[in-house]
């Protein structure tokens, strides 16, 4: 029996398994680089072993340390989590010639499906469909195409290719992906399917012969070739969740497979679909298949159970019958600004009407798996997956609904994130009727638009400033009955300043009466001065405390919920949510940045200069590319010019604001 398991690996998934473990009585080890020491997972283990090493990013991806760990720890398995080494065989066989149980496939089966050319040919021997596929690029002649890594998958090292022109760079960036990824390089061009659907089937095997299929998930709705939302059983057309089941049970038998397995399948339109690849570890996408049993299957237990030789239960397969349930990955990023990674400190983390962390829920529901907690800081090191916030409900329709309400009520505070688009997501039409596919955000630029409209955003920082006086007020040493604001001259306003979320300074002057009452209000700010000035609302305070404001906006109260961290206050009201920078009244100079400087968005990597100071370029020529969060980030010039200064060398650091490059236009030299 496994005493005690280490998890090579980190974040949410790590706290998953430790979950599994504390109610199963196994002791726990955590694993973690310099960069994660104060992280939650570290924190809730029995034990914790340091990895050594100067790149954090590549910490977990050390057999070496992580062995030495499982032997001073007194650790008699290991599990993989999935990403970093879960698929990689060579990881696998070290475990169990160590002497410890591998909680995952044989490493043959593991070699065998990670490859995916060589995993592609013995499948298609066992009656799977597959797409037609090339290993170079000489014999690809019709497109699109899809650039694949052959190792690992989570969308990285894949592009999309519409000519034979963009092939060539496309398998270049593709294979550097790819080996920063997984350290290995390896990439093969497949079909692509426009307008598919990708669909997957959770397998599991024990040591006893038996493979069993748990179901069907939808995951179509991507980023970046990365699922985003994912959904079970799936609303698929009749007849095809039987079809499916029985081409991944054979895709399970043909390797003989042992423990929890996904086989995907792009689903085309004419209904016909075809293998994309077996992953053989555990989904980030599992609690939607947990959640939907009414067994209330724990997949982490039956991967313990099944790693110490169990036998799997004698049920052909779990038919979903308990009702639907839908998962959002909750990511530190901006998708409006290309998806790009966001950084910091989460100084609040709080998503309301959860019922269970990690776990099963006997009914209707939310359940949150998460990596982090407030105060958790977001670094560059690895991907941006914060949380995973999952509804169950009876039907796909309250599932959305529930899911929506409680992402859009959520304090996300102190990094960007993926919730706003989320939420119109699953509130779209198209996808209330599952009209959905792989493209879907490609086609509905809508719903990358803040949930906040523009023309609440002076209420927003209405609010902001009205929490700030009473804030002040609160913890005035002297004369702290005084009203907020209170002059000899009641004529002249009280000012404050923000930085809203598009950037632009929002000024607001307000003034209170002698009772404290909003007597007057106004706002201005560059947006509203290059556009027609929006009809002010007739705004009545009717309470303001340091955390909360509630305005009478037209006859309708409006609450707003306000977090002041330093200058940065965070704003949660009825529309949505804003993060607004409060301006000091007597700013200090700084040093001014040379007109066309390109600034680093975020902390990272300089992988690639593609231009020479000198050279001429048009808006939206490649400059150079950063890496960051284990994906490249392309900088491209925003105007027609010539680079005057490259300031950072291929394989330099930089840190956000850093000048990347300056474009200087042609009339101006």
């Amino acid at each position: 029996m496994i005493n005690r398991l280490l998890v090579a690996n980190r974040g949410e998934i790590a706290r998953r398994v430790f979950a599994t473990c504390r109610a199963m009585g196994v002791e726990t080890v955590a694993v973690h680089s310099d960069a994660d020491a104060d992280a939650p997972f570290v924190a809730e283990a029995d034990q914790a072993v340091r990895l050594p090493g100067s790149s954090p990013a590549e910490t977990y991806l050390r057999v070496d340390l992580i062995l030495d760990a499982a032997r001073r720890s007194g650790a008699d398995a290991v599990h993989p989590g999935y990403g970093f080494l879960a698929e990689n065989a060579e990881f696998a066989a070290a475990v169990t010639d160590a002497g410890l149980t591998w909680v995952g496939p044989p490493a043959k089966v593991i070699a065998a499906m990670g490859d995916k050319l060589a995993a592609k040919a013995l499948l298609a021997e066992a009656g799977v469909p597959m797409l037609p596929s090339w290993t170079d690029t000489d014999g690809v002649t019709d497109f699109p195409v899809l650039v694949k890594a052959s190792a690992g998958g989570g969308g990285r090292g894949m592009r999309i290719v519409r000519t034979a022109d963009e092939l060539a760079e496309a398998v270049a960036s593709a294979r550097r992906e790819a080996a920063a990824a997984f350290g290995d390089g390896t990439v093969f061009i497949e079909r692509y399917v426009e307008r598919g659907r990708h669909v997957e089937v959770q397998i599991f095997g024990d040591t006893h012969g038996t493979v069993q299929v748990l179901g069907v998930r939808e995951c179509s709705i991507q980023r970046r070739h990365q699922k985003i939302i994912e959904e079970a059983p799936g609303d698929l057309p009749p007849g095809l969740h039987d079809r499916l089941h029985e081409t991944a049970m054979a895709a399970g038998r043909a390797v003989d497979y042992v423990g929890a397995g996904t086989v995907e399948f792009l689903l085309a339109p004419t209904g016909e679909f075809f293998f994309l690849e077996m992953n053989t570890r555990l989904q980030v996408e599992h609690p939607v298949t947990e959640l939907v049993t009414p067994a209330g299957l724990d997949l982490v237990r039956m991967q313990l159970l099944v790693a110490e030789g169990a036998p799997l239960p004698a049920q052909h397969h779990y038919p979903a019958t308990r009702g639907y349930a839908i998962e959002v990955r909750l990511c530190a990023e901006e998708p409006a600004q290309g998806w790009r990674p966001a950084t910091g400190t989460l100084h609040r983390f709080d998503v309301p009407g959860v019922d269970r962390e990690f776990g099963w829920i006997q009914r209707a529901g939310l359940r949150l798996d998460s990596g982090v907690v407030a105060g958790s800081v977001v670094g560059v090191h690895y991907d941006s997956l914060l949380a995973k916030l999952i509804a169950v409900a009876p039907t796909r329709a309250e599932a959305a609904r529930a899911l929506a309400g409680a992402l859009a009520r959520a304090e996300l505070h102190g990094v960007a994130t993926n919730r706003d688009l989320l939420v119109r997501v699953l509130r779209s039409p198209e996808f209330a009727t599952a009209e959905i596919d792989t493209g879907f955000l490609d086609r509905h630029p809508e719903v990358f638009t803040p949930l906040l409209p523009a023309d609440q955003v002076p209420l927003t920082a209405l609010a902001a400033a009205l929490a700030g006086a009473a804030h002040r007020r609160a913890t005035a040493p002297v004369l702290g009955g005084l009203p907020s604001g209170w002059r000899n001259v009641p004529a002249v306003p009280q000012v404050s300043r923000f930085t809203g979320p598009d950037g632009d300074e929002i000024e607001i002057r307000y003034r209170l009466d002698r009772t404290g009452r909003l007597a007057d209000w106004s706002s201005t700010s560059a947006t509203e001065e290059s556009a027609e000035r929006p009809t002010k609302p007739t705004v009545a305070l009717v309470e303001a405390t340091p955390d909360r404001v509630v305005l009478d906006v037209d006859g309708v109260r409006r609450a707003y919920r306000v977090h002041r961290v330093g200058s940065a206050v965070f704003v949660d009201g009825p529309d949505g949510s804003a993060s607004l920078a409060e301006l000091p009244r007597l700013p200090l100079p700084t040093a001014a940045v040379a007109a066309g400087s390109l600034l680093a968005p975020l902390p990272g990597a300089v992988t690639r200069v593609h231009v020479q100071v000198g050279q001429r370029v048009a808006a939206g020529d490649p400059l150079l590319t950063l890496e960051a969060m284990k994906l490249e980030h392309p900088v491209l010039a925003p105007i027609d010019g010539v680079v005057a200064e490259l300031p950072v060398p291929t394989g330099g650091q930089v840190q956000t604001g850093a000048v990347l490059a300056v474009i200087e236009e042609e009339d101006a030299r």
